[in-house]
C-alpha cells in the first residue's frame, strides 16, 4: 500500500480555475486589441434618429479612448471654429489625431454640417474629448458655420435644435438646465456667436424646449392611436 494516497481534485475547483483562466485570457486579448488601436468596446450604442450617419472613429488614445460614459447629465454645444468646413472634414480631422503626431486630444459625439447633415463620431456609451471636465457626463455636438461670426446657418441651426431636443427627450434632460455651451464649462468663447449674444443662446434653448414638447405630443398621439 502506498504511503501517500493521491488526492482527487474537487470538480468545482477545476471548473472555477477554468473560468478564471478564460477571463484572464479575455482581459489580455482586450488589452492587446486596445494597444493595437483596433476593436470597439462591447457595449451597444443607443439607437439614433434616421438623419444621423454613424461613422465612428477608431478606438485610440487621442480622440476615442473607448471609456464608458456611465451617466448623461447634459448636452454641450460647440462650434467647429473653422468657417466653411464640412461635417465630414471635421470628423476626418478627429480621426487624423489617432496617430498621435499632433499630440492633441479632441473629438465630439456628433458633428452637424452646413446642410444639416449629422455624423456620429463616438457612441453614446463612450466619452468624447470635447468638454474638458464635463467629458464624463455629457454628450457633445460640434456645429459647422459658414463664416467667422460663428452664426449657424438655418440648416445647421434647425438640425442642432432637433438633435438636442431628441437627446433631451431620450435622456430625460431639461433644456433650460442641462443644455450648455462649451463656454459654460471652461470660459472658452465657444460657440462664439452664442457666447457673444446671450439672447441668441436663450432663443436657442427656447427652440429646443419647444421641440421637446412637440416630440412629447407626437409620442402621446402615437400611443393613443396604437
Amino acid at each position: 500500500m502506498d504511503r501517500y494516497r493521491k488526492r482527487r481534485l474537487n470538480p468545482r475547483f477545476v471548473i472555477l480555475c477554468a473560468i478564471l483562466a478564460a477571463l484572464t485570457l479575455a482581459v489580455i486579448a482586450a488589452g492587446i486589441s486596445r494597444l493595437l488601436g483596433g476593436g470597439a468596446p462591447p457595449a451597444e450604442d443607443v439607437p439614433v434618429p434616421d438623419y444621423v450617419e454613424r461613422d465612428y472613429l477608431s478606438v485610440n488614445e487621442w480622440s476615442r479612448p473607448g471609456e464608458a460614459l456611465k451617466k448623461i447629465r447634459g448636452v454641450v454645444i460647440h462650434y467647429v471654429g473653422n468657417p466653411g468646413t464640412t461635417a465630414r472634414a471635421n470628423r476626418n480631422y478627429f480621426e487624423s489625431l489617432s496617430d498621435g503626431k499632433l499630440a492633441t486630444y479632441a473629438s465630439s459625439h456628433f458633428v452637424i454640417g452646413l446642410e444639416g447633415e449629422v455624423i456620429q463620431c463616438v457612441p453614446l456609451t463612450e466619452i468624447a474629448y470635447a468638454s474638458n471636465s464635463r467629458n464624463e457626463d455629457t454628450v457633445s455636438i460640434e456645429v459647422c458655420h459658414p463664416d467667422e461670426t460663428g452664426v449657424f446657418n438655418d440648416a445647421a441651426y434647425g438640425r442642432c435644435v432637433e438633435l438636442t431636443a431628441w437627446l433631451c427627450r431620450e435622456f430625460h434632460l431639461k433644456p433650460e438646465e442641462d443644455v450648455i455651451r462649451h463656454y459654460d464649462v471652461t470660459g472658452k468663447l465657444c460657440p462664439l456667436y452664442y457666447v457673444e449674444d446671450p439672447a441668441a443662446w436663450d432663443a436657442f434653448l427656447e427652440d429646443v424646449a419647444a421641440e421637446v414638447e412637440a416630440l412629447e405630443a407626437a409620442e402621446a398621439d402615437a400611443a393613443k392611436n396604437s
